[in-house]
């Protein structure tokens, strides 16, 4: 059993694209893995995903994605460290995107920044 979702279904969506397929099926579900879904699809990293209740699985069809992954460990930024995870985890400063959990909710690096909040990073993608 897996203890981190997040990363095993980035990781099975970076395998697909080293492997040449377009569609995953990733065989398990948690709410923070929706709301990256939700986000990659926003910046077009994926073009769909399809959620199956019954056999608790989800359907992905990857976009524009060169590479995704989680970020660990889950480090706790303040809004001033925001931008060195940035230029760790990022190429360059106008691609990618990072995911960070905040007590307003999961957000972008840039919508972190500009309301000047903190919080843990989740992952990345671009």
């Amino acid at each position: 059993m897996s203890q981190d979702i997040v990363a095993d279904a980035l990781n099975m969506m970076n395998n697909a694209r080293k492997a040449g397929k377009e569609t995953i099926k990733i065989k398990i579900i948690s709410n923070l893995l929706i709301e990256v879904l939700k986000i990659m699809k926003q910046k077009g990293a994926i073009k769909k995903y399809k959620i199956d209740a019954k056999t608790k699985s989800i359907d992905v069809t990857t976009g524009d994605l060169v590479e995704c992954k989680a970020i660990k460990p889950r480090f706790t930024v303040d809004k001033t460290q925001i931008e060195k995870y940035r230029r760790r985890y990022l190429p360059s400063r106008n691609i990618g995107t990072m995911l960070v959990s905040t007590n307003k909710g999961l957000m972008t690096h840039d919508e972190a920044q500009e309301e000047n909040i903190g919080g843990c990073l989740i992952a990345y993608f671009y």
